[in-house]
């Protein structure tokens, strides 16, 4: 009965090969904060890095030397974060509270109908809240007053982890369902919507088809991908979806001019050309390694595993350039580079900042 109730064997991870070290980089700094069990995204503004930990703790650090600028605690657990401007600051709670923060001082909090687990958007005075039950709000900066909310009919089931929101231009950019969506950010009226996954199957979990972050964004053109479902580029000047490509993997993509970059659900990483889709190549030498959505970053491709291993390969063809560990636990946000600095974050809470030597 024991080994009836174990379940299917978790494929073994690729064996390393020995370190290329073809790419030459070194540890700068590290700090901490308390352990992390939400879909955390690291906020980059300028030479400052955002970040927080499931206990409460939201923090600002200097990308350059690691130190810190600010740390406050708000006193309940945190379900996603953190947005930031560089000035204001926003996570949500387990709670379902909307918090924010001036320079680490709290300044309003709101009580939320629904939870949410992607990072608030903060830009042009505003916070932007995309909830769990597919609807998108606006609140004041300053005062925390409701400015509009766009709600969509939601299915019965949805991701616990990040998902689309971001500004581009005069455009609120969000991924409802499997659809992209362009927003008025002044009104929340609807502007234009590119499907890049439609719902199938016969039951909830066949038809979930949620948008999930982060995204690949060259010029007006968005990159997303659909969970397990599809990866797909928008023209957001037109609203018009360029292409889509059945792709199965459950963390978002980043790109270049050329490529848009994955993790698929078996760890292989994968080069998509821009134009149409097209594979460019595809790399197994990290399989089952539980890795982290990528990073483009000169001319490798960064990803951290789930040994806290950050690995850089090639983006020309996917080789292995070099790789660095970290503290041993799970990376568990993508990388992130800021004033030339690589700062990863792991599911213990340790902060590192590489630099090239």
């Amino acid at each position: 009965m024991v080994g009836c109730a174990s379940g299917p064997e978790k494929p073994k991870p690729a064996e390393l090969a020995p370190n290329a070290g073809l790419l030459g980089v070194r540890l700068a700094w590290t700090a901490k904060v308390g352990a992390i069990d939400f879909p955390l995204e690291v906020k980059v503004n300028g030479n400052t890095v955002a970040l927080a930990s499931s206990d409460g703790v939201v923090g600002a650090f200097d990308a350059r030397t690691g130190a810190e600028l600010w740390r406050t605690n708000v006193g309940s657990p945190i379900a996603a974060g953190v947005g930031s401007d560089g000035q204001l600051a926003a996570v949500v709670t387990r709670g379902n509270e909307l918090i924010v923060l001036d320079g680490g001082r709290e300044i309003w909090r709101q009580k939320l109908s629904a939870q949410g687990f992607t990072a608030p958007l903060v830009a042009g005075g505003r916070v932007f809240l995309l909830a769990a039950d597919r609807s998108v709000t606006a609140f004041d900066g300053g005062s925390g007053r409701k400015l509009w909310t766009q709600q969509r009919p939601g299915e019965s089931l949805v991701l616990r982890q990040a998902g689309v929101l971001l500004a581009l231009g005069d455009t609120l950019v969000a991924g409802l369902s499997g659809r992209l969506v362009g927003i008025n950010p002044s009104s929340g009226a609807i502007r234009w919507e590119a499907p890049i996954a439609s719902p199938r199957g016969t039951n909830d979990i066949e038809r979930l088809v949620d948008l999930v972050g982060p995204v690949s964004r060259a010029g007006e053109v968005v990159c997303a991908r659909a969970f397990q479902a599809a990866l797909g580029c928008v023209d957001t000047a037109r609203g018009a979806l360029l292409w889509t490509k059945a792709a199965y993997g459950s963390v978002g993509v980043q790109g270049d001019d050329k490529h848009v970059f994955g993790v698929e659900g078996d760890g292989k990483l994968v080069a998509w050309r821009r134009t149409d889709g097209e594979r460019a190549w595809v790399s197994e030498r990290l399989r089952y390694r539980g890795l982290t959505a990528p990073l483009v970053v000169g001319r490798s491709v960064a990803v951290g595993d789930d040994t806290g291993l950050l690995h850089l390969l090639s983006r020309e063809d996917g080789s292995a350039l070099t790789r660095v560990a970290t503290d041993g636990s799970a990376l568990v946000a993508a990388p992130v580079l800021a004033a030339g600095t690589l700062v990863v974050v792991s599911r213990s809470g340790g902060i590192f900042g590489f630099q090239p030597e």
